[in-house]
């Protein structure tokens, strides 16, 4: 079973990996990746490719807890961990966010300052990425966990006419406003991992593989990163 919406299978998965953690006789699986990472330009299908990475992680692994992915939902584990308000959910910057409601929302004490919603962010992240069998999308995670053993790094690219096209399909947007939301938000992402992670997203060095999703089929994709998370080198 594959969750990526509630913060509701978020709770599960913690409850089913820690339960797992402590019952006698079970191990985790050596020689494989505990966790995944996923970088993205937008529009590569990053979700799809997660969907189906899950999948084959599930049929190929021995063991038995359910790979689960954490995209948006990940916003709403955040805010349950530090006993936030719902409405803070909004305000989880990476691509949502502009320098000016940064500066005016810290200034004037709107919600708890960006940096620290940031900082609580990545705590998940961690806590997430050491139970493993976690697939998490954005926010810096391949940043946040680089200390961490045992978890992959990939980073997702195409061309933009291919990622407009992808925008246009799975956001049911015209072409025009898919090549603007294209361009929109992997300039939020790079300014987020520029910002809080003095990095640079576009950094091949981040990653332990980059794909095109534009030469090679998602199918094809989860499949390459599966086979690096079950037999890393």
């Amino acid at each position: 079973m594959i969750e990526t919406r509630s913060v509701d299978p978020c709770l599960s998965f913690i409850s089913s990996q820690l339960q797992s953690a402590g019952e006698a006789g079970v191990r985790a699986e050596t020689g494989v990746c505990r966790a995944v990472t996923l970088s993205r330009q937008t529009g590569c299908g990053a979700l799809v490719v997660a969907e189906k990475l899950a999948h084959y992680l599930q049929q190929h692994s021995k063991r038995a807890l359910a790979w689960t992915i954490f995209d948006r939902n990940l916003i709403d584990k955040v805010l349950e961990d530090h006993n936030l308000p719902a409405y803070l959910a909004k305000f989880l910057p990476e691509d949502r966010i502009s320098q000016l409601e940064d500066f005016l929302d810290e200034i004037f004490e709107v919600h708890p300052p960006v940096r620290t919603i940031v900082h609580q962010t990545a705590e998940t992240m961690l806590k997430l990425a050491a139970l493993g069998n976690a697939i998490l999308i954005g926010r810096g995670g391949n940043v946040v966990t680089s200390r961490l053993p045992d978890v992959l790094h990939v980073r997702l690219v195409a061309p933009l006419e291919k990622r407009v096209e992808h925008a246009h399909k799975y956001y049911n947007l015209t072409k025009a406003a898919a090549h603007q939301f294209c361009l929109t938000e992997d300039r939020g992402r790079a300014r987020y991992l520029k910002k809080y992670f003095n990095a640079d997203i576009n950094d091949p060095l981040l990653y332990h593989m980059v794909i095109n999703t534009g030469e090679m089929n998602y199918d094809a994709a989860a499949k390459v990163i599966g086979e690096a998370v079950l037999h890393p080198v």
